[in-house]
């Protein structure tokens, strides 16, 4: 009797905990952590790989908590690969023209009008978000490829020790610049999404745009602003990057749009929308870059990364799917 009084108390605190959309993020990292811990002990637990991975999953969240803001509008972005590429090679080909302040400004300048131009087909044009952003992307990187001629040039000694070069791309405390702007980034957004009328407005949009429509939710000005801010989040992604290493070539960013897809859904967004995680997300790129460093360190060919992220996503869809539905929450 005891005993299934204690199953029947424990059962709703379960429940509770699920209903975080981050748990699976949060079990999912404590589980790599354990296999890494089996598998490559003194490898993976050095304060160089460490580092490494924090500065780059740094570089990934930025990129997918932006998807994480899309994707729980019930939309998707294809594009912020290229629009992080385009943004880069902004930021570091206008430095020569307009300093490195400007060169700054004008890379989040271009960014915003990517993330604009697409909001603007998918909410007043009536268009799938998918094929909007998959045209973009292709558009965004051709723009790079017509600008460039193919190469990009880096940047000059005084360029690097600008003080904002040194701000984005330096250290604090031995720890990479990225690793600080990311939770910058996350704290804001966090506050936004579950402290201000937007956030709510976000996850009702995601839910159930119709019923939030008749509550006087504008769901077209929620959906572009999310658009917006993932491309702005893509833009300050390619800055902190060429910041840190500052010479770069046409590819950058290519894949980037696949991983943070992969991050967020890791992270417990919902690709049928009005449920996510930006926590999630951060957890979901430190996952997706710790695997990339760990097959590398254990030999694995390159191509074995781009099979376990198409793997992981599937799982992780099934997963927060059957999660949201045990938890009550309709999917």
């Amino acid at each position: 009797m005891a005993a299934f009084e204690t199953r029947t108390v424990a059962m709703p605190t379960i429940r509770k905990l699920a209903r975080g959309s981050g748990v699976g993020a949060i079990a999912g990292v404590v589980a790599m952590l354990v296999a890494f811990t089996l598998i490559d002990f003194s490898g993976w637990w050095t304060i160089q790989t460490l580092s490494n991975v924090m500065h780059f999953a740094s570089i990934l969240a930025l990129l997918a908590m932006g998807q994480a803001l899309v994707i729980i509008s019930k939309e998707i972005d294809l594009s912020v690969g290229s629009v992080y590429g385009l943004s880069g090679v902004t930021f570091i080909s206008m430095q020569a023209d307009l300093g490195v302040g400007g060169a700054m400004i004008a890379a989040l300048i271009v960014a915003t009008l990517c993330g604009l131009v697409q909001a603007l087909a998918v909410v007043k044009g009536g268009l799938p978000s998918m094929i909007v952003t998959l045209g973009g992307l292709f558009a965004f990187r051709g723009i790079i490829y017509v600008w460039t001629g193919g190469s990009v040039r880096g940047f000059p000694e005084e360029a690097r020790m600008h003080w904002l070069t040194r701000m984005f791309g330096g250290e604090l405390f031995g720890i990479e610049a990225a690793f600080f702007w990311m939770l910058l980034v996350l704290a804001v957004l966090s506050l936004v999404l579950w402290a201000t009328p937007f956030g709510n407005r976000l996850l009702a949009t995601g839910g159930d745009a119709e019923s939030a429509a008749t509550r006087g939710v504008r769901t077209d000005r929620v959906k572009m602003g999310a658009f917006v801010m993932c491309s702005i989040l893509a833009g300050c992604a390619g800055i902190v990057t060429l910041a840190d290493q500052p010479q770069t070539h046409v590819t950058l960013g290519e894949l980037l749009e696949l991983e943070s897809i992969a991050a967020a859904v890791i992270g417990g967004c919902l690709l049928s929308g009005g449920r996510g995680s930006l926590v999630g997300a951060v957890i979901g790129a430190f996952i997706v870059v710790s695997f990339r460093y760990e097959l590398i360190a254990l030999g694995a060919p390159s191509s074995w990364f781009i099979t376990f992220v198409g793997i992981v996503l599937i799982i992780a869809v099934v997963f927060n799917q059957w999660l949201a539905r045990w938890a009550g929450h309709n999917v």
